[in-house]
């Protein structure tokens, strides 16, 4: 039995519809994060799970029961605002412990809750303080508590970590994961960052005008993305896409890319990559994905053992990151962003040798931007 499970639902606003037919289902324990850009539907419909907005059409049911037309009170979830919702005129201790004081939840059962919650957040120390005495993090952390303490089947979580500095933003990333392992609950939860959505998540959904475009597990979404839209969103630095035309015949397919005042640049097709669709859009353009890390710097000293499609092209921008090397290359009519080894020692303007990955390549189509191989 799924923990959520959403069917064909729609929401209008007046004229204007924000959810076109969306439907899903996740497991108990799963964590599922909706993401996209803003404005695509996420919020609304983390909302109208919650009960916040009624859907216009479509059903909602959590643990196998219908829930569509209940009240936020009787669908049994709790939710963690981007804005922490905290009542400022309450301790640590009472905001923890208000939804539970409303559900008429005894006062040695409450108390226990409080304690429970702020052992598992570490804010112990925090409970006789008021909002306004504590840290943007440290409110987040009660926000949590507060909803920790329900026990609820469903915590839903809209953009929790948004009002947060980066480093802090990482911290409470790193927790948010503890704490769903450790307590292997039912989370949703809402963000506009990709990298929240590929470290947090068991599985994505990823929106796109009030449609889910793709469900998947992090590693379907980045390496088998549906269209030009998923690949683009997903990953930072995000795909290179680069226009060719597909050129040859089954077992010897290649991809030329028109370079402007230089030869052309073909690059071999990989035969494990070969499907039967390909077979009708050869002479037709295309458009190749490749990743900021399917490139690597050519080393002279690997000599024949070197793999890969060897490519050379002058650099345009490095820039170096600590990790590694990005750096910017004209190729075909645009620029492109490679990954390389920070030990590379590489100056713009100067020519540099790589090698292109094609086994990780994608290839979409021009005018529906849906992949195709």
């Amino acid at each position: 039995m799924s923990a959520l499970e959403i069917q064909h639902v729609c929401k209008d606003f007046g004229s204007t519809q924000v959810l076109k037919d969306v439907s899903l289902a996740i497991d108990s324990g799963e964590f599922l994060i909706l993401v996209g850009p803003s404005g695509c539907g996420k919020s609304t419909l983390m909302n109208a799970i919650a009960g916040l907005e009624p859907v216009t059409s479509g059903e909602i049911h959590i643990g196998g029961e219908e829930i569509t037309w209940r009240t936020p009170a009787e669908r049994d979830i709790a939710m963690v605002f981007q804005s922490y919702a905290l009542y400022p005129s309450m301790t640590v201790r009472q905001n923890i412990a208000f939804g539970l004081e409303m559900r008429k939840v005894p006062k040695a059962e409450r108390e226990a809750a409080v304690e429970r919650v702020a052992d598992l957040l570490q804010i112990s120390n925090l409970l006789e303080r008021k909002p306004s005495q504590l840290s943007g993090g440290q409110r987040q952390r009660v926000a949590m508590g507060r909803a920790l303490a329900r026990e609820p089947q469903i915590y839903l979580f809209d953009e929790p970590l948004s009002n947060l500095d980066a480093k802090l933003r990482v911290e409470m990333r790193t927790e948010i994961k503890k704490l769903h392992q450790r307590l292997g609950t039912t989370i949703v939860y809402v963000t506009h960052d990709q990298i929240e959505a590929m470290t947090l998540a068991d599985c994505i959904a990823v929106m796109r005008d009030g449609r889910i475009l793709q469900l998947g597990s992090p590693d379907e979404i980045y390496n088998d993305p549906v269209d030009i839209f998923v690949a683009g969103f997903m990953g930072s630095p995000s795909m290179n896409f680069i226009a060719a035309t597909l050129e040859g015949e089954a077992g010897d397919y290649r991809l030329r890319v028109a370079t402007p005042g230089a030869d052309d640049l073909v690059l071999p097709w990989p035969i494990s990559r070969e499907t039967d669709a390909l077979a009708d859009q050869v002479g037709r353009s295309l458009v190749l994905g490749l990743r900021p890390e399917h490139f690597t710097e050519e080393d002279a000293r690997l000599g024949e053992r070197a793999e890969g499609t060897p490519l050379a092209a002058t650099v345009s921008v490095a820039e170096p990151t600590g990790a590694d090397i990005l750096l910017r290359l004209p190729l075909g009519e645009g620029e492109i962003t490679a990954r390389v080894d920070p030990h590379c020692r590489v100056t713009p303007g100067e020519r540099i040798a790589l090698r292109v990955d094609m086994r990780r390549a994608v290839l979409f189509d021009a005018a529906s931007e849906r992949r195709l191989a």
